[in-house]
């Protein structure tokens, strides 16, 4: 038998025991949005503007940031993203900060979200000081032509958004790679160059994982692959925090997070990650200067 395709009423309350329990309240609250893959009525949208909003950006809104000020014109936070992208299953986008991360203020979470993705919410990110400057990397999928947003939360309290309108499909249905199932949780981390102590140094973390989203469709079959992604990665060096990710299936195939962290001497970088299948995994970089 054929199962039926999972949508925001049946996908969304199914992931309710996988996500920690501020994104549980969210996403149960999702089913109300418009439908993901409903045309526009009159064609393809006008508000496409880095500044223009979206109901399901007002949905969204109300729900992560009730009733608080988000000023998009500050310039604090930036988001770097193609405005067509070739492949919606593996979109790159980077976050930059334009401040530094001080005790005095410091970017404190960032939420990166698509507006038309059946789980918008594709992550939030804790962060320390330890991370120097705020600047991440990833890929995420795209479902159909949506803005692409991040709002930072700094230290005192203050919302700073940007997005970019990005003009793609498929991401979340795109047939997805089964090779290597045996090394579904490796952990790897790395550095492109030596270490400067005290100073922001750059590292990337990647989790070999399907982060299957519950809409690809096995062809073998002919029926729906399940969900099945990773949920949270929690990074320090030293035993000290850099930042802790909260993410879900919006994240591409083999999950990966650009980041800074600042040593301020030899000790050993390490990801701990889990899965949505409760599975737990760990890698490791002993990082030294040369």
């Amino acid at each position: 038998m054929v199962h039926a395709r999972p949508n925001r009423e049946t996908i969304l309350p199914a992931m309710k025991n996988t996500t920690r329990a501020a994104r549980r309240a969210l996403l149960l609250g999702l089913g109300a949005l418009p439908l993901a893959g409903r045309a526009a009525i009159g064609g393809l949208p006008t508000n496409t503007g880095p500044k223009d909003t979206s109901p399901e950006w007002e949905a969204l809104r109300g729900k992560l940031f009730p009733g608080k000020k988000i000023d998009a014109d500050s310039g604090r936070i930036q988001l770097i993203a193609p405005l067509r992208a070739a492949y919606g299953a593996s979109v790159p986008v980077k976050i930059v900060a334009q401040i530094p991360q001080t005790p005095e203020l410091y970017v404190k979470r960032l939420s990166l979200l698509v507006d038309k993705n059946p789980s918008p919410l594709a992550a939030q990110l804790d962060l320390t000081t330890e991370v120097g400057q705020a600047n991440f990397e990833t890929r995420i999928r795209v479902d159909e032509y949506s803005h692409v947003r991040v709002v930072a939360e700094l230290s005192n309290g203050e919302l700073h958004m940007d997005s970019r309108y990005v003009k793609t499909s498929g991401g979340c249905s795109a047939p997805p790679n089964r090779d290597a199932l045996n090394l579904i949780g490796k952990t790897v981390l790395r550095m492109p160059e030596v270490a400067k102590f005290d100073a922001p140094n750059q590292a990337d973390v990647t989790v070999v994982h399907p982060n299957d989203t519950g809409f690809e469709l096995n062809n073998q079959t002919v029926m729906y692959i399940p969900s099945y992604f990773v949920r949270t990665v929690a990074v320090t060096f030293a035993g000290r925090k850099i930042f802790d990710a909260d993410q879900d299936f919006s994240i591409s195939e083999n999950p990966t997070w650009r980041f800074n962290f600042v040593p301020h001497g030899p000790g050993e970088l390490r990801a701990e990650v889990s899965d949505s299948h409760d599975a737990h995994y760990k890698g490791s970089l002993h990082v030294d200067a040369g």
